[in-house]
This record gives structure tokens, C-alpha cells and sequence, in this order.
């Protein structure tokens, strides 16, 4: 049973350490990111499953204790995923980015709330299959709670990774709009095939969300809703 939720923007400029000189740009999103990990230790849950956007090397489950690194981003910086671990944790493939950055929230806030596991996820996952995941994920006995992570669309701006595209504002509202009331047929909904274009990496993980939430009868909140680099990052939280 899903008793809580999380959803945050993954990219490795969260990082202060990566950021570097520009870490301050993003302070604002960060204190949202730890208000939304608060609302999941005040659910209590048993376990918390992380989702994120992975290429082919970190697609599949990383458990409790895995590694990730920010040295590709040049920063001599390792991370886990959640406290302690399984003794063979350091054997397992390294955690790609997304997980990586939610590690490193974690390790922020301090999490030893309940027992995390990882879960990367490819891009081209059908809208069908994200609900089924989700609901795979929902229906294993205890209470759940999830964090997803994974930004909007990087086409707000001309100087964006993505260029400028008029379709991402509207896509990127849309979304915020359904991840602040927790609205499951809308993020359910969104069109696979322009998320891609628009390069927006969280489609995949809210999809599973909304697969997840189904008859949890959540309550949403939007905390986070802004575009630096061009580059849409919402931050919510689900309870």
C-alpha cells in the first residue's frame, strides 16, 4: 500500500559539490526536496522504493546500500543508497544519476526511516507498462512509500539542453498541475512520444506514481516550480 510519495527533479547540479559557484541557484529547490523527504518519514512507511530515469547500464533494481559516484561530473564524490546494505552492495552495478542524486538527498536528510530500494527505468517504457510497474510496486505487503525522481521538459529557453520548443511550458504545466493535486488520470495520460522530444526524463517515474497511487486516495502538494537553465524542475509531495 502506497502511504506516501515524493517527487523530485534529478539533476547532478542538485549537488552542491557538482554546482560548484552556482550551487546557490538552486537552494531554494533543495529546502523543497528535504520538505517533500519529511512528508515520507511522517508516513512511517515500512520501506521506500526509489524510481528514477536510467540508460541501459542502470536500468533494473539497485538495493539498499548500492554505490553512485559524481566523478563523470567531476567531482570526487561517492554516495549510497540508504544506510548500511547488503555486504555485496559495493559488487553491484553503480547507480545511474538519477538514483545517484536521490542518494544523495537521502544522505542529506539523514533517512533511516525504513529500508530503501532503487529502481532505474528506461525511457521508452509504454504509459501501460509504468502503471503496471506501479502497481507491482503498490500491491507487496507493508507500507510504501516512493520517491520519484526525474525532471520536466528542456525546452523552455533558447540557451535550454533542448533548444527552445513552445510546446514545453504548456507540458510542463500540465504536469505540475497534476503532481500538485495528485490527479493520477492526467500524469497517466501524458503523451509518450512528446515527452520525448521535449526530453522531459520524469515521464517515466510519475507514470509508475500514478500506477502506484491507485486507491491510496493521496492528497498532493506542489512545492517547487521553476525553470532554471531552461530546464523544468517540480518538486512534490504526496500524503
Amino acid at each position: 500500500m502506497l502511504v506516501a510519495a515524493a517527487v523530485c527533479p534529478c539533476p547532478p547540479l542538485l549537488v552542491p559539490a557538482v554546482a560548484a559557484g552556482a550551487a546557490a541557484e538552486l537552494d531554494v529547490a533543495r529546502a523543497a526536496c528535504a520538505e517533500a523527504l519529511g512528508v515520507l518519514a511522517a508516513a512511517r512507511p515500512e520501506r521506500l522504493v526509489v524510481v528514477g530515469p536510467a540508460g541501459p547500464d542502470g536500468r533494473g533494481a539497485h538495493p539498499q546500500g548500492a554505490r553512485g559516484s559524481f566523478r563523470g561530473f567531476g567531482v570526487d564524490l561517492d554516495v549510497r543508497l540508504g544506510p548500511g546494505g547488503d555486504a555485496d552492495a559495493d559488487a553491484e552495478r553503480a547507480l545511474p544519476p538519477s538514483l545517484a542524486v536521490a542518494a544523495w538527498l537521502l544522505e542529506r536528510a539523514g533517512w533511516a526511516d525504513a529500508p530503501v530500494e532503487g529502481l532505474g527505468v528506461g525511457e521508452p517504457l509504454a504509459p501501460e507498462r509504468c502503471i503496471e510497474v506501479g502497481r507491482d510496486i503498490a500491491a507487496r505487503a507493508g507500507r510504501t512509500a516512493l520517491l520519484v525522481m526525474g525532471d520536466a521538459s528542456a525546452c523552455r529557453t533558447l540557451k535550454a539542453p533542448g533548444y527552445l520548443d513552445e510546446r514545453a511550458a504548456p507540458f510542463d504545466a500540465e504536469v505540475a498541475r497534476a503532481l500538485g493535486s495528485a490527479d493520477l488520470a492526467a500524469l497517466a495520460a501524458l503523451d509518450a512520444e512528446l515527452a520525448q522530444e521535449l526530453k522531459a526524463s520524469g515521464r517515466v517515474p510519475w507514470q509508475i506514481l500514478a500506477g502506484a497511487a491507485e486507491g491510496a486516495n493521496l492528497t498532493g502538494a506542489l512545492l517547487y516550480d521553476d525553470a532554471p537553465y531552461g530546464v523544468g524542475y517540480l518538486v512534490a509531495a504526496w500524503s
